[in-house]
Formats: C-alpha cells, sequence, structure tokens
C-alpha cells in the first residue's frame, strides 16, 4: 500500500475566475485539456511546455520566462515536503506561489 498526497485546487468560480489572463492563455494553447481547472503546483509541473507551446506569443512568454526559476523551485520544494508528509511546509509554498500568479496576472493585464 502507498500514501499520497495530492493538491486540488479550489477555485469558487474556476482558474478562469481568480486568474482569467493566465486562463485565457491556457485554455488557446490546451484546446483538448479536460481540466480547466488546473492546480497552480500541476501548471508549475508543466511550465516548460507552456513556455514551448508559448513560442509564438512572445510578451506572455516573456512574463513567464522571468518567473520560471522561483516557480520551479518553488514546486520542486513542495514536491520534496509532500513527500516528507511537512503539509504545513508545503502549504506556505502553495501561497507562495499564488503570489507570483498574482503577478504575473497584473503584468499579463499591462500587454
Amino acid at each position: 500500500m502507498q500514501l499520497t498526497v495530492q493538491v486540488r485546487p479550489y477555485y469558487k468560480n474556476g482558474l478562469k475566475g481568480i486568474y482569467p489572463r493566465i486562463a485565457g492563455v491556457l485554455s488557446s494553447l490546451n484546446k483538448s485539456e479536460p481540466d480547466d481547472s488546473p492546480s497552480l503546483l500541476d501548471i508549475v509541473g508543466r511550465l516548460d511546455r507552456l513556455l514551448y507551446d508559448l513560442e509564438g506569443n512572445q510578451p506572455f512568454r516573456k512574463i513567464f520566462l522571468e518567473h520560471r526559476q522561483q516557480l520551479q523551485k518553488l514546486h520542486t520544494e513542495a514536491r520534496a515536503q509532500m513527500a516528507d508528509w511537512k503539509l504545513a511546509e508545503v502549504d506556505q509554498l502553495l501561497y507562495r506561489m499564488e503570489d507570483i500568479f498574482d503577478d504575473i496576472e497584473l503584468e499579463l493585464g499591462r500587454i
């Protein structure tokens, strides 16, 4: 048997309700994506693919690239803390990740 920890998103109005610009970018890239409200942890886990898909949209890609290293560091730390069952630490890392996504959403609004 194996115990696992899973991060599930909770958005009252979906990802689009809290991050409409980010959700718009994701939905335009992933028409076949069944999950229209992935967790921020899942988005960061697929960040390299997202950046590749954003090749044709340089302004959006540039914004995500500016935050890439910090987001990936938080993702790695969160996964390590999850493996060690340090869930309070994971919670704090996820809040820091949210702060970065708030910044990205604001920057996307300036384009």
